[in-house]
Parts: C-alpha cells; sequence; structure tokens
C-alpha cells in the first residue's frame, strides 16, 4: 500500500521552494527531480526530493 506520508505532492514542493508548481513539473520532465505518476498527478517521494535539494546546495564543501 501507498504510504502517502512518504510522498509530497508538486504544491507542497513548489511551496517549500518558493518556486512555482510549473517549475516542480519542468525538474521532473527533464528528469531533475524524480517523482511517481499516480492517476496522471505527480507524487515526489521524500528521499527523492531530500536528494535534489542536496545536490543543489551553495553551502557544500567543495573536493579539491
Amino acid at each position: 500500500m501507498l504510504d502517502m506520508a512518504t510522498y509530497y505532492t508538486v504544491e507542497e514542493v513548489a511551496k517549500e521552494l518558493r518556486v512555482s508548481t510549473e517549475t516542480v513539473r519542468r525538474y521532473i520532465k527533464r528528469k531533475e527531480l524524480a517523482a511517481v505518476s499516480v492517476g496522471g498527478v505527480y507524487r515526489i517521494p521524500v528521499e527523492e526530493y531530500r536528494q535534489f535539494v542536496e545536490k543543489r546546495r551553495t553551502d557544500k564543501e567543495e573536493s579539491k
């Protein structure tokens, strides 16, 4: 059974990132953000969202 607590909606991700829902859908279509399509509606796994954000952090120490 799908545990919805482990998934975000496009709207939730957009609100968290302070971007539009279209931007989130664009990330998904470009395969920058993994999602599951359920009945034509995207659900973003929490872990995929965390990885997406982590990849874009600017305060990470760069490898030398």
